[in-house]
């Protein structure tokens, strides 16, 4: 009598029922991930926006004044060219360039006051565009209304 020797893997049938439980297991677990990330996304905006007023801040505190409209946030890193203040600055008051929002857009600032500080910076969230709710609504200190 012959004896067959079956070979030990998976059939076909078990592979796809693996699969499919995989798929359902990333259709339930998957949105909770990509909204985590999202909310990380918020808080690391919060967090450049504050370490950026303590740069302007402290920079304030060398030149006398804040940056202009036209000088914006590269005055953190790039030397004046206004002779009054070039002496004053000992920049650069940031470790490598003005960072970009997490969404991959600039930081808006302006000179004129904001409702909590003496300038506006913030950022317009994950759709870029002004106003929004949740991950889309702007960060940082906004304009005065």
């Amino acid at each position: 009598m012959r004896s067959v020797r079956r070979q030990a893997g998976f059939t076909l049938l078990e592979m796809i029922v693996v699969l499919v439980i995989i798929g359902l297991l990333m259709g339930l677990v998957g949105p909770r991930l990509f909204h985590q990330a999202d909310r990380a996304k918020v808080q690391t905006a919060q967090t450049q926006v504050k370490m950026l007023r303590g740069a302007l801040e402290t920079m304030r505190l060398d030149i006398g004044r804040f940056p202009t409209d036209a000088e914006g946030l590269q005055l953190l890193v790039q030397k004046p060219t206004d002779p009054a203040i070039t002496p004053l600055w000992h920049g650069p008051y940031l470790d490598g360039a003005v960072p970009l929002d997490p969404w991959g857009h600039p930081y808006i600032y302006s000179a004129q006051p904001s409702k909590d500080q003496a300038f506006t910076l913030y950022s317009y969230g994950a759709d870029g565009k002004p106003g929004g709710t949740g991950e889309d609504a702007d960060i940082g200190y906004l304009p005065a209304q």
